[in-house]
């Protein structure tokens, strides 16, 4: 069997057409520039590569270019559309109506788009793009949403809920929903089958370190708190994102600046973290190697960020009473030996030591990095989103 896997943003349509018979990936690319003008990229699991501009007025002409690349020319990886058995979409945010992966209709196509003010940059165009996908597919073609934020579901009223007064929690929902659920649910289920361990009794940590971030506790295989909370701004640090601060931040710095709300939100999401520390970069390497050369601020940057991730182990150590893992994942996580070490130093109280030569070893694959004799498992897992989307789509189409 053969899934598409989709996550669209509104230029963009990332794909990967993945062989569930072997859990091979056949080919994969990037259309981009949507609405402007329109380039694709396009890699074969053989090793072809190819980039072109092509107009992509709308995300149907661009589903239709993905079509054309897989079924013809050099990068050519099956003979007829009709191999493709279903199509599975990465949503954003599935509010508090999506708890699992969900069999796409014209219901729930209207209710991802209905869910704009809680993701207004993803779930319009994830809406768009499954529209376009079964006009270029046809109804025949099933297709599957997996939600960022279903993982979370699990979490209980203590951990999801804000102290404002509840009657906007009936009204607008405000709520904590958490993201990166696909990764962190894959991150941690993959560790459970692949140690052979029972998820009763487990008390796991996933830190999905990348540009954007997020730290979950996960205990018995089930999400109980995590770090981002009603938007992905909160949490720790991150690339341009400033993460969790006091709200009277936002109000003082309106004020004094005659920010607009969205000016504001601006500010948050894309002048801060990273960036806005540093005055240099939102790109944790750029700021490893400036701290190296002396750059005070980069430092200062990379301080606060391994701070951060400590302090939200502790914590979820506390919320569960200990941990039995502690899983690094995402670009950063799985990348830099360096934070790897900082964050778990003095962690040894709660069972957490590494292996500093294993951790210093990249292989690319599952790697155990911590000592030994540690009674806390410390593991380099590299996040699949994409498999775990084809899974959950060859589960609910059989």
């Amino acid at each position: 069997m053969k899934v598409l896997v989709i996550n669209a943003g509104s230029s963009s349509l990332k794909y990967q057409l993945i062989d569930m018979d072997n859990e091979n990936v056949l080919a994969k690319g990037n259309c981009e520039r949507i609405g402007v003008d329109g380039l694709i990229t396009h890699k074969t699991g053989s090793g072809v590569k190819m980039q072109y501009e092509t107009p992509f007025p709308t995300h149907k002409e661009a589903f239709m270019e993905v079509v054309h690349v897989l079924t013809e020319g050099e990068g050519k990886v099956i003979d007829d559309v009709k191999e493709i058995s279903a199509v599975g979409h990465r949503v954003l945010h599935g509010s508090e109506k999506y708890k699992v992966s969900t069999v796409i209709t014209d219901e729930v196509i209207d209710d991802i788009d209905s869910f704009r003010d809680l993701g207004p940059l993803h779930n319009p165009p994830q809406a768009a793009a499954m529209r376009a996908c079964r006009s270029v597919f046809g109804p025949e073609t099933p297709m599957v949403a997996v939600f960022d934020t279903s993982f979370h579901q699990t979490m209980p009223e203590k951990a999801y809920m804000y102290g404002t007064p509840y009657e906007y929690y009936e009204k607008y929902h405000i709520r904590k929903y958490g993201f990166h659920g696909t990764s962190h649910r894959f991150v941690s289920q993959h560790y459970i089958e692949m140690r052979g361990i029972d998820p009763k009794g487990s008390k796991i940590v996933v830190c999905h370190l990348g540009n954007g971030s997020s730290i979950t506790a996960v205990r018995d295989g089930a999400c109980i708190d995590t770090s981002m909370g009603f938007t992905p701004l909160d949490g720790i640090i991150m690339g341009t994102r400033s993460g969790a601060v006091d709200p009277s931040v936002v109000t003082f710095l309106m004020n004094k600046e005659g920010l607009t709300p969205d000016q504001m939100s601006d500010i948050m999401n894309k002048k801060s973290g990273f960036l806005g520390i540093s005055g240099l970069s939102s790109d944790a390497r750029d700021l490893v190697s400036a701290s190296h050369e002396g750059h005070a601020r980069a430092k200062l940057a990379c301080d606060i960020v391994r701070y951060q991730i400590k302090k939200y182990i502790g914590s979820y150590a506390a919320a569960m009473g200990g941990i039995t893992a502690l899983l690094f994942t995402g670009g950063i996580g799985e990348n830099s030996d360096e934070l790897r070490t900082e964050v778990c130093e003095g962690l040894e109280f709660i069972g957490i030591r590494l292996d500093e030569n294993e951790n210093r070893h990249k292989t690319g694959e599952d790697h155990k990095i911590s000592a030994a004799d540690a009674s806390c498992e410390v593991w380099v897992i590299p996040t699949n989103e994409e498999l775990a989307i084809a899974k959950d789509t060859v589960a609910l189409i059989g």
